[in-house]
């Protein structure tokens, strides 16, 4: 909604802490603050022996951010004929892993695999790209009407929460490219297009929503960030219970 992140705390428990993951988890966590312009200000770290099993830890944390009011992005300027630009995703972003398990395990875990110039692994655990400082540059620049952070529930439940009754969303997929991560787990899991696109980000990790007459100078500023981007699709007037149609 336009917010500035301003500091970032951290939950972390384990049966028994082990020095290493800890520093390697921490030291992730101090770099993803870093990305996004925010202070790491503290948290919790618990040994819970009776509920972890060695080697697990549970991990969590929350974010405070601040924005003027005035200057709220909550989608009521969104209108129909809005024009839709999707921001690359660097993988799954931390999503679908439920179905990503069941996926390698039926394929026999085959992660040494080429899948695009890396191996099956390294794609799917390229780290979820953070779009905070980017983002808030454009803000200052271009009118936004409306933003969504492509999570669980894919780019079919995600977009569409962002957008006022009334109207819908249709998508083109073939407006950009699907990434091979994902035609390979689509493939292998033998999984429907409308199941990837509820479950995944498919190469779509953030969306923008703009008017028409925003789009070839938010286009240029993209480009001068280096951040790939494709324009996906359209806000139309819907008021049928199915209000996202992806072809």
């Amino acid at each position: 909604q336009g917010a500035e992140p301003l500091f970032f705390l951290v939950y972390f428990a384990t049966g028994k802490l082990q020095v290493d993951t800890t520093v390697a988890v921490v030291g992730g966590i101090a770099r993803g603050c870093e990305l996004a312009g925010c202070a790491l200000i503290g948290g919790e770290t618990a040994e819970m022996p009776d509920m972890y099993p060695p080697g697990e830890y549970d991990l969590a944390g929350f974010t405070v951010g601040a924005v003027e009011k005035s200057a709220l992005i909550d989608g009521s300027k969104v209108r129909a004929g809005d024009v839709l630009v999707g921001l690359a995703s660097s993988g799954p972003h931390s999503n679908g892993y439920s179905l990503v398990r069941k996926i390698l395990d039926r394929a026999g875990r085959p992660l040494e695999i080429d899948v695009g110039g890396v191996t099956l692994a390294d794609a799917l655990m390229a780290p979820t790209t953070l779009y905070v400082k980017p983002v808030l540059e454009l803000l200052g620049a271009h009118e936004m009407h409306a933003m969504a952070h492509i999570t669980g529930g894919g780019l079919t439940e995600n977009i569409i929460r962002v957008i006022p009754d009334g109207l819908g969303l249709d998508l083109d997929s073939s407006s950009w490219p699907l990434p091979p991560v994902f035609d390979w787990l689509m493939r292998e899991g033998q999984v429907s297009k409308p199941e990837m696109w509820r479950t995944f980000n498919c190469g779509i990790g953030f969306v923008l929503v703009v008017s028409p007459s925003q789009l070839s100078a938010l286009s240029a500023d993209l480009r001068r960030l280096d951040l790939a981007h494709w324009q996906i699709g359209q806000v139309v007037s819907r008021s049928a219970s199915e209000r996202v149609h992806i072809s």
